[in-house]
C-alpha cells in the first residue's frame, strides 16, 4: 500500500514537471521565421517603439503583425538590396503578407485581450520579457493557466504607470506598495473574485 502511494506521488510529480517543461509549453524555444528579424536591433539598438509595428495593441484584443508597408517605410531606403530582406520586398511586390511563425500562441479556448491589459497598467515585458534583448523572439513565460492566475490573484504587484508600459527596463519593485495600491484604484482594477472567475478568460 505504501509503495502504491509513493509511486502515485512520484508519477504526479513527474507529470507536473513535464507539463511545465519547455517541451510542452514552448518556453525559451526560438522559432524559425521567414525573415531574420531582430527585436534586439530594432527595439534595443534603434529604439523603435512597440506600437510602431504592433499598431493595434492599445485598441484591440490582438497586438497585430505589421503589414509589409511598415517594414518598407524604412527598408525602401535602408539595406534595400540586402538578400536577407528579399522576402520582405517580395511580399511588398506581390501584395502578400509575410507568414510569420506565431511565438506566443494561446489555445483557442482562452480569451486574451491586449488592450485591456495595457489599459490596466500591465507592461509588455511583464508577459513577453526583455524583447529588446532578443535577437530572435522566444516565449519567456509558460503562458499556462497557473501563470496567468497568479497575476490575476494579485495584479497590483505587476502594474506600472501607463507612461512606463513600453519601458523594457522597468522592474516590478520600482514602485512602493502604496503607489501600487493607488494605481490599482486609479485603473479601477477588479477584485480577485472577478479576475479569477472562469468566464473572465474562458468564454
Amino acid at each position: 500500500m505504501v509503495m502504491v502511494v509513493v509511486l502515485a506521488g512520484v508519477a504526479f510529480y513527474v507529470y507536473t514537471q513535464v507539463a511545465r517543461s519547455s517541451y510542452l509549453t514552448g518556453r525559451y524555444l526560438e522559432k524559425q521565421q521567414p525573415v531574420q528579424f531582430s527585436h534586439k536591433h530594432h527595439v534595443g539598438d534603434d529604439g523603435i517603439d512597440c506600437r510602431y509595428c504592433h499598431a493595434t495593441v492599445e485598441t484591440t484584443a490582438t497586438a497585430s503583425m505589421p503589414p509589409t508597408q511598415t517594414c518598407m517605410n524604412c527598408h525602401s531606403q535602408l539595406f534595400s538590396d540586402s538578400p536577407y530582406l528579399e522576402p520582405v520586398r517580395a511580399s511588398f511586390r506581390e501584395n502578400k503578407p509575410i507568414e510569420w511563425e506565431r511565438v506566443h500562441d494561446l489555445p483557442e479556448f482562452v480569451y486574451f485581450n491586449h488592450s485591456i491589459h495595457i489599459a490596466k497598467g500591465v507592461g509588455c515585458s511583464t508577459c513577453h520579457g526583455r524583447i529588446d534583448e532578443m535577437p530572435a523572439v522566444y516565449q519567456e513565460n509558460t503562458l499556462q493557466m497557473e501563470w496567468c492566475v497568479a497575476c490575476h490573484r494579485d495584479p497590483q504587484n505587476k502594474i506600472r504607470p501607463k507612461s512606463e508600459i513600453y519601458n523594457m527596463e522597468w522592474q516590478d519593485d520600482d514602485l512602493t506598495a502604496d503607489e501600487r495600491t493607488q494605481l490599482a484604484k486609479d485603473y479601477k482594477i477588479r477584485d480577485r473574485v472577478m479576475l479569477t472567475s472562469c468566464s473572465t478568460c474562458h468564454r
